[in-house]
């Protein structure tokens, strides 16, 4: 598996909502400038997000983006899949795109990359954003201030 510039975007934007998401809406400005994500590619990714279900916004001055439910509710497993598609390290373990080569039933590796395959599953759909947002705000608590 590996995550793009459009991926890792798309894991930003929703852990800025999940971390604001008591405040309601977000400006798409607020995001690009915390998250350092240019706002075309900011809207490009909001309009896959909002398509998929996990976002909604509001339109005007006052307007803006908000989670659709949740940070508990969603696994960053269901983005990851969402924006990059499969998460198999390699396509004949794919469950989604599988392809299969001549070599597949006496490959000695197609063990391994299941292995993989489950075990990096197994992490992201464990992982909410609920659990990273958590995660955030205790490095913000924990980090020492060294400013004298």
């Amino acid at each position: 598996m590996k995550i793009t510039f459009k991926g890792d975007y798309a894991l930003k934007i929703l852990l800025d909502l999940s971390l604001n998401y008591e405040n309601g809406l977000v400006q798409i400005k607020e995001i690009s400038k915390r998250q350092d994500i240019p706002v075309k590619y900011l809207e490009q990714i909001i309009l896959i997000l909002k398509g998929a279900g996990y976002v909604r916004s509001k339109r005007g001055p006052v307007g803006g983006v908000y989670l659709a439910k949740p940070p508990e509710k969603i696994k960053v497993g269901e983005i990851v899949r969402l924006m990059e598609g499969s998460t198999s390290p390699i396509t004949c373990v794919s469950r989604t795109e599988p392809s299969k080569c001549n070599f597949v039933r006496r490959c000695p590796f197609v063990e391994m990359w299941t292995e993989i395959r489950n075990f990096t599953n197994k992490i992201i759909d464990g992982t909410t954003f609920g659990d990273i947002a958590d995660k955030v705000k205790t490095m913000s608590v924990k980090s020492p201030d060294y400013s004298i």
